[in-house]
């Protein structure tokens, strides 16, 4: 390689590292008012440095699958990027009728029964509620986000962003029995250049 390019090569390689070093990790532990982890919460941060907009190329690490089985949907809240496009496999023995009257997406499956498989493009971002329309007791959510940094938590609460860049950043939590304004919570966060930022956020959620 001639010594131009080498240089270039060197100079790129080592902006890289430099903004890869300048990352940090933010950990949300959810709990209920009584300190009890609370799950199926969705964790977005929005950093003001920017760069949290998901695109056409965005994808997630796991399935855009929501599942019937056992007559309930699994995952009872699936987390997917703006424009993603969620397989709805009927597992069960009956049929099931989904649908949602969501603003962030209306849309309805008619009647299909085992082992059928049927699909539904997100392409606005919010919270789309589930239901079937044969099982009243079939709820689930769709949460369509904007941002890259996303995460579930599990049974013991906790979500962990990875990669965010120092600086201010915007941190919602949303899970559909906290009782507030559009069942989310927000806070502030400030984050280091790396490292990582441990934060305890309590939530009055319905029983």
């Amino acid at each position: 390689m001639p010594p131009a390019r080498l240089c270039l090569a060197s100079l790129l390689a080592f902006a890289l590292s430099a903004v890869a070093a300048q990352a940090a990790d933010l950990q949300i532990t959810v709990t209920n008012m009584a300190g009890a982890p609370v799950r199926d919460a969705v964790v977005t941060a929005k950093p003001s440095a920017g760069g949290w907009a998901v695109n056409s190329r965005t994808k997630f690490s796991w399935n855009y699958e929501m599942v019937q089985h056992n007559i309930i949907f699994d995952p009872h809240v699936l987390v997917v990027p703006t424009g993603a496009e969620v397989t709805f496999p009927n597992r069960d023995k009956v049929r099931h009728h989904v649908y949602s009257f969501s603003p962030a997406k209306t849309f309805e499956i008619k009647l299909y029964g085992r082992e059928e498989n049927r699909k539904v493009v997100f392409d606005k971002p919010g919270v789309v509620s589930l239901g079937c329309n044969i099982h009243d007791g079939m709820i689930a959510y769709v949460f369509v986000s904007d941002t890259v940094h996303v995460a579930k938590t599990g049974a013991d609460g906790v979500a962990v962003l990875r990669g965010l860049p120092a600086g201010a950043a915007r941190v919602a939590v949303w899970q559909p029995k906290i009782r507030a304004p559009g069942a989310q919570k927000t806070l502030s966060v400030t984050l280091p250049a790396q490292g990582m930022v441990r934060q305890t956020v309590a939530v009055n959620v319905r029983p």
